[in-house]
């Protein structure tokens, strides 16, 4: 087993690349991440124009700072999950914010253009009861529960994205496919004892979405690595 103190050869050659101002270093960056941080920043906003900004931030945050990463902390991946996850946040909260600020909860915009606000999408996060603006209080906490819900899901989707393939393979025929034990090792070639061993690991892993601080998890996404 390495130490963890031993980050892998491919994120110190990278970080070491970025520092050096490799422009193909960056290139190969994105090629390697683009789609997690959309993705991840898509599942927290619910919104195409502000993931593709968030990804650019991501990225240029990058290109600006590599020396903010340190491979002795863990993975570039988990790192790039992190940042993904705060800057998306900030957005959410920033949009939100402005739109209580407005008297308008049910129509928010990506702040960045001023161009883009008479074409931003409905909320995805919208209150399930059907309340609007009410009290000030009333409003902040709804806003809060919407960041708490978006960054579980995003979490979510990170930790069941990163889980080993073994795992994530039951969890998808399990619930997705809606498969039982049975099924699933059918399915997977494995023994009924082994499916219900990967399904309880899966979930395990994946009940930390709820938990910001495990235990040598990255920032904010406990139980990710």
């Amino acid at each position: 087993m390495p130490k963890r103190d031993t980050p892998p050869r491919w994120d110190r050659k990278m970080q070491q690349r970025l520092a050096r101002g490799e422009a193909a270093a960056l290139g190969e960056l994105y090629d390697r991440f683009a789609s997690l941080v959309h993705g991840l920043a898509h599942r927290v906003l619910a919104d195409e124009q502000a993931a593709d900004r968030i990804t650019r931030e991501v990225f240029a945050h990058v290109w600006q700072h590599p020396d903010s990463y340190d491979p002795k902390q863990g993975p570039l991946r988990s790192w790039v999950a992190t940042l993904t996850h705060r800057l998306a946040v900030q957005r959410l909260r920033q949009t939100e914010t402005a739109a209580l600020a407005h008297g308008d909860p049910d129509n928010r915009h990506d702040g960045d253009d001023e161009d883009d606000r008479g074409d931003a999408p409905a909320d995805a996060y919208a209150d399930a009861t059907g309340s609007s603006a009410g009290s000030s209080t009333g409003s902040m906490e709804e806003l809060e529960r919407r960041v708490r819900r978006a960054s579980v899901a995003a979490r979510a989707d990170y930790i069941v994205t990163s889980m080993p393939a073994p795992l994530r393979a039951a969890l998808e025929l399990a619930y997705f496919q809606r498969r039982d034990y049975r099924q699933t090792a059918a399915d997977l070639g494995v023994t009924e004892a082994e499916a219900r061993r990967r399904l309880r690991l899966g979930l395990q892993l994946l009940s930390t979405a709820h938990d910001t601080g495990a235990p040598g998890a990255p920032p904010e996404y406990g139980g990710a690595v």
